[in-house]
């Protein structure tokens, strides 16, 4: 087998160890192999680093195993070229699974090219996701934490998500905190509503007569205070990401322009893709690498299954969210995506239609980022235009079915 790269290293990655194997030119034409192991803490990771530049070692290989492989990356990626590897395409020889094998191993695939690294963000971009994931958690949390609420409350008799459509509203949270401090009179607390709640009154004073008793109001209190402590916490997380995506405003700008993203989804989109769409060449290759795309799996001329590979949980969320935005301003707006999800819905159910609008969004995303220019809608009637011949043939099949026989005949003058 030939020989793409002389001198290289594979690391077998764990926890509290990093077994390190280098293959280098040896004598007489054959491979010098040596192999050392390390601990994981930084001085330790440090003198790998060393080793590895006293043996001109060119290119490392290590396995995506968890989080373990973030700090040697970070330290060993100054020093030479790092790729990371995905683990599926890393089985060992069945019977031979050992640290040090497993080393070995990766070094060897290396050294024959058998292997093609993970897409890895640039530092901005790393310290970006960061951010963006740990925001995107807490928000999450906030809305579970919403719901907790609501459950409390349905459990005391309160229904007062059955009249305000945010219980977390103005509103809402001077009765809630009312009922916490003491307050039980539907009356009064139904006097605490502003604006266009008031004329909700009658409503409200049936939905706050409940059986809300202390401890319903230590829990309540508790959620109320965790509620404001994860808003002052997505704020300041997201004054961060607002410092961190400055050099990246013109890129949000220009994914913003696409329906259903808007700004926090177009800052998360970059965290996850980045704005260098050469690495990924072409957008079948991100759709790939992100999980957006059917599976390939064909043997003995029969296709056999269309499942998708996995990619980024995070980036599937977010362009979920864009979709179903997407999906709501097409009904308004006559948006291409819009189209696509009602057309597409009939044929192959929701799930898979809403998976082809997030297919097309990250497409429109990757040549936005890659040419440089703002979203440009196709228009609803997009795929009536495309193939009008096509089109023209179902509506006649429609009338046909109704018991009607149809002449289709091309207009000379169009």
């Amino acid at each position: 087998m030939d020989m793409v790269v002389e001198r290289c290293c594979g690391l077998d990655v764990h926890k509290d160890t990093v077994v390190a194997c280098v293959r280098t030119p040896g004598k007489g034409g054959k491979r010098h192999q040596e192999t050392r192991t390390f601990g994981t803490m930084t001085i330790d990771l440090l003198a790998l680093r060393d080793w590895l530049v006293a043996m001109e070692t060119t290119l490392i290989g290590m396995e995506s195993t968890g989080i373990y492989w973030k700090p040697v990356f970070y330290v060993l990626e100054d020093a030479t070229e790092c790729w990371v590897l995905n683990a599926r395409h890393l089985r060992n020889v069945p019977g031979r699974k050992t640290d040090v094998a497993d080393a070995e191993w990766i070094c060897q695939l290396i050294e024959h090219g058998l292997v093609r690294p993970s897409f890895g963000p640039p530092k901005a971009i790393r310290e970006l996701r960061d951010l963006t994931r740990y925001r995107k958690a807490q928000l999450d949390e906030r809305g579970r934490e919403a719901q907790r609420l609501d459950k409390v409350l349905q459990d005391a008799g309160v229904k007062l998500s059955s009249v305000a459509s945010d219980i977390l509203g103005k509103s809402g949270r001077d009765m809630l905190e009312a009922l916490v401090s003491g307050t039980r009179d539907p009356e009064v607390l139904a006097e605490l509503a502003r604006g266009r709640m008031r004329s909700k009154l009658p409503d409200l004073r049936l939905a706050l007569e409940g059986r809300f008793s202390v401890h319903h109001a230590l829990i309540v209190g508790q959620i109320l205070a965790k509620l404001d402590f994860l808003d002052e916490a997505i704020g300041t997380l997201s004054d961060e990401v607002d410092r961190v995506i400055a050099p990246f405003g013109h890129e949000v700008e220009l994914l913003d322009t696409i329906p259903g993203v808007d700004r926090r989804i177009a800052e998360c989109l970059i965290a996850e893709i980045g704005v260098d769409m050469s690495r990924f060449e072409t957008s079948a290759r991100l759709a790939s690498w992100a999980g957006m795309c059917p599976g390939n799996h064909e043997s003995g001329g029969k296709r056999k299954s269309g499942k998708a590979r996995k990619g980024s949980k995070w980036l599937a969320a977010n362009l979920a969210q864009a979709a179903e935005a997407a999906e709501a301003a097409g009904r308004s707006k006559e948006t291409y995506l819009g189209a696509q999800f009602t057309r597409l819905r009939g044929r192959i159910g929701h799930p898979k239609a809403r998976k082809a609008v997030e297919h097309s969004i990250l497409v429109a995303a990757f040549h936005i980022l890659a040419d440089d220019v703002p979203y440009q809608d196709l228009g609803a009637d997009w795929f009536q235009r495309r193939r009008p011949e096509a089109h023209a043939r179902r509506l006649a099949h429609q009338i046909e079915a109704l018991g009607y026989r149809v002449t289709i005949e091309a207009d000379q003058a169009a």
